[in-house]
């Protein structure tokens, strides 16, 4: 039918500028992306700077500050033993940044017209850097920790030589991959569930200008939407703690060899 709009689930992963900006060749516009990605900054910014109020009876803010920070001295403690302590700012940074990007992306702002949420943690290329900053810490620490020797991690222990010759490069392919598969992991999680809301909610609009049928398509649909929302929200809590767990195993293996 002319004039009908086309639906198009893939639309709000668009990356368009929103202050154009080039020197020279390099295009350096602020971005919807970064724009997002500095409102997550900002968040998390203000989260620490509310929670820093030492107060004798802690605030709501201070308690929730404490608690992250509790679960990552823990996560690192258990992960990574006595070591560990000294990358729980990398680990805490990590967490706060991927779980508020993870939920400006699914907060309701498209109410207002206008104001469409971008879900940064649903491209890879957000996700991957991320992953290959980890990644980069982890080659830093076991190659400054242990040298050359940092390759023993690929040799199992206890297995005959033999063998070792063929466990090597798979052992070694395993361990590049890891921030293939990291970032992978976040980003899958995150796009599909944006997708999914995309595609019931273009259901219920197009169910409830429909007759009896459509009505009840629009009404599952609608169904679907609740529970992939409640859904969308523990993927963006687990998919934040995962990341910065398999961060803090990879660490493991850097400062133990393990």
């Amino acid at each position: 039918m002319a004039g009908e709009t086309k639906f198009d689930p893939m639309h709000q992963f668009e990356v368009h500028p929103i202050v154009p900006l080039h020197i020279g060749n390099y295009d350096i516009s602020l971005t919807n992306s970064s724009l997002w990605m500095l409102i997550a900054l900002g968040v998390v910014a203000s989260f620490i700077a509310l929670g820093m109020k030492r107060e004798l009876v802690p605030g709501r803010w201070q308690m929730a500050v404490e608690e992250i920070t509790g679960m990552t001295e823990r996560m690192a403690g258990l992960t990574i033993g006595p070591e560990g302590k000294k990358f729980e700012p990398l680990l805490f940074s990590l967490f706060t940044f991927i779980l508020v990007a993870n939920f400006l992306g699914i907060l309701p702002f498209a109410v207002i017209p206008g104001l469409h949420p971008f879900a940064t943690t649903s491209h890879f290329s957000i996700t991957g850097v991320l992953a290959v900053i980890s990644f980069s810490i982890v080659l830093v620490v076991g190659f400054a920790r242990h040298g050359l020797h940092f390759f023993t991690l690929f040799l199992p222990p206890g297995v005959p030589w033999y063998m070792q010759v063929f466990l090597f490069p798979i052992e070694l392919i395993s361990f590049i991959v890891r921030p293939f598969s990291l970032g992978l992991r976040l980003f899958v999680a995150i796009f599909a569930g944006h997708v999914l809301m995309e595609v019931f909610g273009n259901f219920i609009v197009n169910g409830f200008n429909g007759g009896a049928i459509g009505m009840g398509v629009g009404a599952l649909s609608f169904a679907f939407v609740v529970f992939i929302s409640v859904l969308e929200i523990l993927v963006a809590l687990i998919q934040a703690y995962v990341f910065t767990l398999l961060t803090a195993v990879y660490l493991n293996d850097a400062v133990n060899l393990h």
